[in-house]
């Protein structure tokens, strides 16, 4: 990752797989599944922010994210394209077709899906959200595998999170 910001790393152990994680002074430019080139490990407060919200995602008490983002690349489009997963509800799927139609550029499914692929913010702009129009899912920058894991981890917060307000009916 090429920048003229200093960039400041950390890594976060999570249920599936070592995240890595960089910030600038104004926000979170990096939370993926391969180490930062050109960056300082260290701590600041955006980093210790994101880990704790991570944390908490993990462990089924957070569903939304108020870090602050800073995109050190990208097109518009691309940048379009990430923002737009922010909408993605927690424990929702949507198709690479439907965002593209939330960008306004219907026609730009497959660029919408190279985008979502080099997402430079994992988990907290949820691409994992977005699966095939068939309902298949479609790649994943940190592999299948972890796509399944976070996507089972949020169904299952709901579930269980649906499964306790019915118990309230009871006495």
């Amino acid at each position: 990752m090429n920048s003229k910001k200093p960039i400041t790393s950390c890594t976060f152990m999570s249920p599936c797989g070592l995240l890595y994680l960089g910030a600038t002074d104004e926000g979170l430019c990096h939370l993926g599944w391969s180490p930062i080139s050109g960056s300082t490990e260290g701590k600041t407060p955006i980093l210790d922010k994101a880990c704790l919200q991570l944390s908490e995602y993990f462990e089924g008490r957070r569903q939304q994210f108020d870090i602050p983002i800073h995109f050190l690349h990208g097109t518009d489009f691309q940048k379009r394209c990430w923002l737009a997963l922010a909408r993605i509800p927690y424990g929702t799927t949507i198709s690479y077709g439907q965002e593209a139609q939330w960008i306004g550029n219907p026609k730009a499914v497959r660029a919408v899906g190279q985008a979502n692929h080099v997402n430079p913010i994992s988990i907290i702009l949820p691409c994992h959200r977005v699966i095939g129009s068939n309902g298949s899912l479609i790649g994943y920058g940190g592999g299948l595998d972890k796509k399944i894991f976070l996507l089972e981890l949020e169904r299952k917060i709901l579930l269980s999170m649906n499964y306790h307000k019915s118990d309230a009916n009871f006495p």
